[in-house]
């Protein structure tokens, strides 16, 4: 299945910036603040992942069909979902049992994260600063 990163992590983005806008004036005065914490945690990764999200994006660009590329894009996604989503759930709801569906956000974060070095390992332009197209300067 193909997916836009760049629009996934706009996506990721924006409701990262209107979660944390709602967080920061409208939950103040109804979460404690251990739940706020956990909440505000959520959109730190939320955001922090938006933008590798972006980097993504930007590296299909010049790599479209490169499956570890793509693979990472897919792990730092559902890595919001799972790890930001069940943190917001649990801080909003108390959803207790969320807490062990976090770990395997974080795992995917990782996941993603792992793939992007095995991808600079295996793209020799990302160390060197040239491509192909340029190797005579």
């Amino acid at each position: 299945m193909k997916i836009n990163f760049l629009l996934a992590a706009a996506l990721v983005g924006l409701t990262g910036v209107l979660l944390g806008a709602f967080g920061a004036h409208g939950l103040r005065e109804s979460l404690s603040p251990a739940m706020l914490t956990i909440y505000k945690t959520a959109v730190d990764y939320q955001m922090w992942h938006a933008l590798a999200l972006m980097g993504v994006a930007l590296l299909l660009r010049y790599n479209p069909d490169e499956k570890s590329l793509i693979r990472a894009g897919w792990c730092f996604l559902f890595g919001v979902v799972s790890f930001s989503g069940s943190l917001y759930l649990l801080a909003c709801l108390n959803m207790k049992w969320l807490g062990m569906v976090t770990p395997i956000g974080g795992v995917s974060f990782l996941g993603g994260w792992g793939l992007l070095a095995l991808f600079s390992l295996k793209d020799k332009s990302i160390v060197s600063g040239h491509n192909e197209t340029n190797e005579s300067d």
